[in-house]
């Protein structure tokens, strides 16, 4: 018990919700370029939606320039052209046709500004979200096979944290989460915080060690490297279903009913199968080559 809760207090010491705050927080400036009121109105009403909070979409509004305008700072973070003006190099063109071609650009151009935008302007929540859900799922998974076996797959993974202050992998798969829960959290407009998320990380902490044992199991059934892939697809699965309920709740205010979140799963569990498929047969190419070279 005294060695899991050091492990504990070590993956919380590096959860930094603080640290989320300030990056989210950080102000991002737009610059939009119009030939005419229409024009600005449109790219207005796409980063500023009457759908905002009134006190949000004011407050906001000091974070979008029109050109030329009064009292509009020397620089921008990013640069919006009305799509019939050709735009100068490093800005970016919008059409109300198509405002998605636009936000996958800016991410795409700044991923430093991802959580800012996605907690600033609601157009880029969803498409943060699901990043964020998509690259944590996949850290688990592959933190969840690397553990079982680390002389096998020793460069296959990035992640945020020395595995040396994880002994345990269900304490350093439950720290993730909750770091995503952080994360979901302040890119949907929510505080931040043990305390705002306390209801969240409970129920993280009451399902891990469920989940943990259902995937030693599995892995326990199967022939050495086959049962990895249910091992690091339950990760990814659990880990995916989470960061889906979340995005759910803080969207639509009301949890996931249990057939939203048995569909989730099942649905996220042949999606980690299929990735760590991928992922071991392109390491078994890989190992191969020096082979087929000396033939």
């Amino acid at each position: 018990m005294l060695r899991t809760l050091r492990q504990a207090r070590a993956a919380l010491s590096m959860l930094r919700p603080e640290e989320v705050r300030r990056l989210s927080d950080r102000p991002v400036r737009f610059g939009l370029v119009a030939a005419d009121d229409w024009g600005y109105a449109e790219m207005e009403n796409f980063l500023l939606p009457d759908s905002m909070p009134r006190r949000l979409r004011l407050e906001r509004a000091g974070q979008v320039h029109r050109a030329g305008e009064s009292g509009a700072p020397e620089t921008v973070d990013i640069v919006l052209y009305q799509r019939d003006i050709p735009p100068a190099e490093g800005v970016f063109s919008f059409s109300g046709e198509d405002p998605d071609a636009a936000i996958h650009q800016i991410l795409a151009a700044h991923e430093d500004l991802a959580l800012p935008l996605a907690r600033q302007f609601p157009c880029f929540r969803k498409p943060v979200v699901e990043d964020v859900i998509q690259t944590i799922s996949r850290e688990n998974a592959l933190f969840a096979i690397t553990t079982a076996l680390p002389n096998v797959i020793p460069s296959m993974i990035e992640l945020p944290w020395v595995f040396g202050e994880f002994a345990s992998d269900t304490v350093f798969l439950t720290a993730n989460q909750i770091r995503m829960t952080f994360t979901i959290a302040a890119a949907s407009g929510r505080e931040v915080g043990l305390a705002h998320q306390k209801a969240e990380i409970a129920s993280l902490a009451a399902g891990a060690f469920g989940w943990r044992a259902l995937a030693r199991e599995l892995a326990g059934m199967i022939p050495l490297g086959e049962g990895l892939i249910p091992k690091g697809a339950i990760a990814y699965a659990a880990t995916f279903m989470i960061g889906k309920g979340l995005e759910h709740f803080y969207h639509a205010h009301v949890p996931y009913t249990p057939e939203q979140r048995v569909n989730t799963y099942k649905q996220a569990l042949e999606r980690g199968k299929s990735m760590l498929r991928q992922i071991r047969g392109s390491g078994q190419e890989k190992s191969e080559e020096p082979a087929e070279e000396a033939q």
